[in-house]
């Protein structure tokens, strides 16, 4: 193969990569929305998580089964205040 080869089909995709006008490309206020609902996303996937653990943990202590209940009612107050 020669030096310096490169396919035509590739130089002529190589403005429609990143290029401002390319069809599909996200506005600026679409970008924040986009990554707003993955933070949103994020913050309920992880306390969905805080929930399963605490949940999943046994304990015959009534002190630490109390503080397991507090954990688990605050987790579930957030998840009820996230949109």
């Amino acid at each position: 193969m020669a030096r310096g080869w490169r396919s035509n089909s590739a130089e002529d995709e190589e403005p429609a990569l990143g290029g401002a006008g390319a069809p599909g490309a996200l506005s600026e206020a679409e970008r924040r929305e986009f990554a707003a609902s993955g933070e949103q996303r994020r913050r309920r996937d992880e306390l969905e998580l805080m929930r399963n653990r605490i949940l999943a943990e046994r304990t015959s202590n009534p002190q630490r089964r109390a503080a397991l209940a507090a954990a688990l009612a605050e987790v579930e107050a957030r998840l009820a205040r996230l949109p």
